[in-house]
């Protein structure tokens, strides 16, 4: 018995140890196996950032290349010593920060009226109309300009040319339409909407203040008296004069004067010409070869190219997210 119990004392020290030693062995296993699992998760990362960087960067730096090649073509001189026909266009809307507004168009009427190359000028024309504004503006200059420079300016209309687009195509020497062109409408308006009887009927109150008495006037949930709107009518009746006269001075002697004339109405191409509203039917191209006498066709129109949408639209947004992803990697590192 005392051989047995001693032997049991012996072996149990032994089997304590070999646990022990088991034990520190499977911790340093997972010790190791985590640190592992760390490190690989940690370079992942690593990777996945800069190829993200490396990704935003070639974005950046394909805008900035387009930037740079608008830029270039923008600043490139023309060859002044070859006579050709300088064309602008006005399309769409004429209203600011529109691509047709006065600061837009000017610009561009002034580059092609000084580049000595330039034989004439035309206005190409698609516009239903806007500011009378912008387009008095537009008038005024394109008057002086043609005059500094000595040049003729002529106005070629496309589908439409309405309103306010034909306040600016007076200006010109003469006006060339298709004959399903639609021109005119000389007129002003002011719109909107009055919801008073709704609100009665749902009994709704409208609470207004005002310091001023007139200070709500186009207020569409608040009544107009009768006196608001002899004032709205005397200022727009003012402005439609203002259009008249200017379609007097810039058509002289060629217009065939009717009643619905200044009526706010529009006629077709071949009706304008009739009316005297327009010269001759004629497009671009014809304008160039048989009245300037020069074919070659120069675009000096200021519009936002491929280049300066993408850099407005994007530019921005990848920059910052770059200098962030830059910062990240640099506070990892």
């Amino acid at each position: 018995m005392e051989n047995r119990s001693q032997t049991d004392m012996e072996q149990a020290p032994r089997a304590s140890e070999n646990g022990a030693c088991q034990t520190t062995s499977n911790v340093a296993w997972e010790r190791a196996t985590l640190e592992k699992l760390v490190f690989a998760a940690l370079r992942e990362q690593t990777l996945a950032r800069r190829w993200r960087i490396f990704w935003r960067m070639s974005w950046l730096l394909v805008i900035a290349a387009l930037v740079w090649l608008a830029w270039s073509e923008s600043n490139v001189s023309k060859n002044v010593a070859t006579p050709h026909t300088a064309v602008v266009e006005i399309k769409g809307e004429i209203a600011n920060g529109a691509d047709a507004s006065a600061e837009l168009v000017l610009a561009s009427v002034s580059a092609a009226l000084e580049d000595s190359g330039a034989q004439a000028l035309v206005l190409l024309i698609n516009s239903p109309g806007g500011s009378p504004v912008q387009a008095g503006i537009i008038n005024d200059e394109i008057r002086r300009l043609k005059a500094l420079h000595k040049k003729p300016v002529y106005a070629v209309v496309e589908e439409s040319c309405a309103s306010a687009a034909y306040y600016i195509a007076v200006s010109a020497d003469k006006i060339f339409v298709d004959k399903a062109s639609i021109v005119g409408s000389i007129g002003v308006l002011m719109d909107g909407f009055g919801f008073t009887g709704l609100m009665d009927k749902m009994g709704i109150e409208r609470r207004l203040m005002t310091a001023g008495e007139n200070k709500g006037f186009l207020d569409p949930f608040s009544p107009q008296t009768e006196r608001q709107r002899a004032y709205a009518q005397t200022m727009l009746d003012q402005i439609h004069q203002q259009f008249i006269d200017v379609v007097k001075a810039g058509r002289g002697n060629r217009l065939k004067e009717t009643p619905e004339m200044f009526s706010g109405l529009f006629w077709s191409g071949q009706q304008a010409v009739e009316l005297g509203l327009a010269d001759q039917l004629g497009n671009l191209d014809y304008v160039a070869r048989e009245v300037v006498k020069a074919e070659d066709i120069v675009d000096y129109t200021r519009r936002d190219n491929v280049a300066e949408r993408l850099a407005k639209r994007f530019g921005a947004a990848v920059g910052g997210a770059v200098v962030q992803a830059m910062r990240s990697s640099a506070v990892l590192r």
